[in-house]
């Protein structure tokens, strides 16, 4: 029993004794790697670890419309980079078909002029390319571990370098620009760079919501694949993501404007032409079409100076559609009313001023309503003069002209009030009180009519709804309505715009059947620079509806229609976009007629 007893004990001792060698030879080769030989292994790792930073990119934040739909995203594409010092260490091994046994596999060693090749082939680079590329950077660092052979590519090339599992290449992912709607609002949006920086329209103008931040970090590669070995990251800056970019903007609407504004303006051989659509109660801009337009896919395939948003950024004589502002501002003075009476010739010397209508007509006794239906330069200035220069100056401050638009879109123009009226000479006091002399922004004239649509309340031009940050908070710009004329005096002259609408002679070229609406036409001379005027014309047309209770505003202005240079080659442009918003907002038809009012006495 006692013989029995000791096997036991015996095996215990064993396990013991073994269990302390095993202990101590852990210790043992633990001081080796942490004591003895610690610095010899960092020093090793530091050689495969990315010593150079590699970048993280943040991504761009998305351009959408007012209901949600991307105008502007980001889409992966892919860098490729090489460690040149991996890379000189000379030829890889790769699993290929056995010759002799299709069956079985052998691994052969591949040279590095072979993998240059192979990699060049892929990216449009030739090897000889490749191995210049590992050799400069050796040239400047010896132990250089980074450098880019190509940028941006797809995921189909992507896929391609993957497939030829060369160790000391790898492939990083940055986000690019895509536009998915194509030249939908490719005036407005702009477009960014191949670096990622923003080149125009509202990328730029609005970069402050829409840019990212690149990160940066290095890690340990395996020295078998230069993939990162998990847990090496050391993160040395953090990257951000842009915020999401909401316009006011309908993309379907802007879609459908594009398409009638283009079509237009190849039938009458137009150079441009833009369209505004615009809320009459809030100020925010439903479409802005800029024809010929870009796709921001694309920049560079759209001539230079089509690229932008005319809208803004190209100042105009604006014509007789700024004769409404006149009389609306002598309306609000008390100086008139739609049947106040003057009596008008064809000509008008005055001072050093020579005004004349574009029509001959003996003198005419005319009403304030009859000098806009007529469009008459000599009433109007009859009207405009009962006001003084300054009066009317700062009218016109006051609806938004002479500055830019709260818009702040990027390059765009104030516009040009000539001056101050001081320095104003008979023939421009006389010119600006019908449009003439001074230059505007097609946004600023959609503005005006606006003011005049929502009872004399002039609201901030609103292109952008807000910006929802990365951290979901969500920004928005400060609305607040200035009252620029009185509610009578802008009712007074919408109701005389009624009756250009239905008096004039455009009258059955823009009827809208079953809405009220007003609406006036401008045919102005184009400055050409030199103190003179080309003998090309700016026509349009701008106007709102339902003018009993207005909800939407739309401007046209269409340069040098050389086959109809007149207003009637914007008015079909207004009838077919009026009339379009009025449907697809489902705008409850008129309840009564227009006012009748006499044009004569």
């Amino acid at each position: 029993m006692n013989r029995i007893s000791r096997h036991p004990m015996r095996r215990i001792l064993a396990a013991g004794v073994v269990l302390v060698v095993l202990v101590a030879l852990f210790v043992v080769r633990l001081v080796d790697i942490q004591v003895v030989r610690a610095a010899a292994l960092n020093e090793q790792a530091d050689e495969v670890r990315s010593t150079d930073p590699i970048p993280v990119y943040g991504t761009r934040g998305e351009i959408v419309d007012r209901n949600g739909i991307v105008l502007a995203d980001s889409v992966m594409r892919y860098d490729v980079a090489l460690s040149p010092k991996n890379a000189k260490k000379g030829p890889i091994e790769r699993e290929q078909p056995d010759p002799g046994d299709p069956g079985k596999t052998v691994r052969v060693k591949v040279p590095l002029e072979q993998t240059a090749a192979e990699l060049g082939a892929i990216v449009g680079l030739t090897g000889d390319q490749v191995l210049g590329i590992v050799a400069a950077e050796l040239a400047d660092d010896p132990d250089s571990d980074f450098a880019y052979v190509a940028k941006l590519v797809d995921v189909d090339t992507y896929e391609k370098i993957r497939a030829l599992d060369i160790p000391w290449v790898v492939q990083y992912p940055h986000p690019s620009r895509s536009y998915p709607n194509g030249a939908v609002g490719g005036n407005l949006l702009g477009w960014v760079g191949e670096d990622g920086a923003a080149q125009a329209g509202l990328e730029l103008g609005q970069d402050a919501c829409l840019a990212s931040e690149d990160g940066e970090v290095t890690y340990i590669p395996s020295l078998q694949d230069w993939v990162e070995i998990p847990g090496t990251e050391v993160v040395h800056k953090q990257a951000r993501n842009g915020g999401k970019l909401q316009l006011t903007i309908d993309s379907d609407l802007q879609w459908e404007v594009q398409r009638i504004a283009e079509a237009q303006r190849l039938a009458v051989g137009a150079e441009w032409a833009t369209v505004t659509v615009m809320e009459a109660k809030t100020g925010k801009l439903l479409a802005v079409a800029d024809v010929p337009t870009v796709d921001p896919n694309d920049p560079a395939a759209t001539d230079s100076g089509d690229r932008g948003s005319r809208t803004f950024t190209a100042p105009f004589e604006p014509g007789s559609t700024f004769k409404a502002v006149t009389a609306a501002s002598v309306e609000d003075a008390g100086k008139a009313n739609p049947l106040s009476q003057i009596v008008a010739g064809y000509r008008y010397k005055v001072g050093g001023a020579d005004v004349n209508d574009s029509f001959y007509h003996d003198d005419t006794r005319y009403t304030l309503t009859g000098v806009l239906i007529d469009s008459s330069n000599t009433g109007m200035s009859k009207f405009g003069e009962m006001l003084t220069d300054q009066q009317r100056f700062e009218y016109m401050q006051k609806f938004g002209f002479g500055r830019v638009s709260e818009v702040g879109f990027p390059a765009e123009a104030s516009g040009d009030l000539h001056g101050d009226p001081a320095d104003w000479d008979d023939q421009t006091r006389y010119a600006t009180m019908f449009g003439q002399g001074l230059t505007t922004t097609a946004v600023q004239i959609a503005s005006a009519y606006q003011t005049i649509a929502n009872g004399g309340v002039r609201m901030p031009v609103q292109l952008v709804e807000g910006c929802t940050g990365a951290d979901g908070k969500t920004t928005s710009p400060e609305v607040t309505g200035t009252q620029v004329i009185s509610e009578q005096a802008a009712r007074e002259t919408s109701e005389m715009l009624e009756n250009v609408y239905t008096k004039g002679w455009l009258a059955k070229d823009w009827n809208i059947p079953g809405y009220r609406v007003a609406a006036k036409t401008g045919t102005a001379q184009v400055p050409d620079g030199n103190g003179g005027y080309r003998k090309e014309y700016l026509v349009s047309v701008s106007g709102f509806a339902p003018a009993d209770d207005p909800e939407f505003v739309v401007s046209v202005s269409i340069m040098n229609a050389v086959k109809m240079n007149s207003s009637a080659a914007s008015a079909p442009v207004f009838q077919q976009v009026m009339s379009q918003v009025l449907k697809k907002y489902r705008t409850i038809p008129s309840g009564a007629a227009a006012p009748d009012l006499p044009e004569t006495w």
